[in-house]
């Protein structure tokens, strides 16, 4: 089944309703970087994502250096963002 790539105006609405995340490759993903006090509380919260994306079967692609956990969200399907990207975003934002 194909993946519909959100429009200007959704993904305006999305940047508009989580703006910790940022637009990069020229619009087709966001990303956020997330500080934590140590590495295990960086893990911690890496787990919980991982549980997350899991059960939605939308992964993210993510670094992680001690403390800073950098998240990007894209839905390859679609060739950009998608109401994927945006479901994740909230859910992260949620843990």
């Amino acid at each position: 089944m194909a993946v519909a790539r959100l429009t200007d105006s959704e993904r305006d609405d999305l940047l508009s309703r989580h703006p910790e995340w940022s637009l990069v490759r020229d619009g087709d993903a966001i990303e956020r970087t997330f500080e934590f006090a140590d590495f295990n509380e960086a893990f911690g919260f890496m787990t919980r994502v991982a549980l997350l994306a899991d059960k939605a079967d939308h992964h993210p692609e993510w670094s992680n250096v001690y403390n800073r956990v950098e998240i990007t969200l894209t839905t390859h399907d679609a060739g950009g963002l998608s109401q994927r990207d945006a479901d994740m975003a909230a859910a992260i934002g949620a843990l």
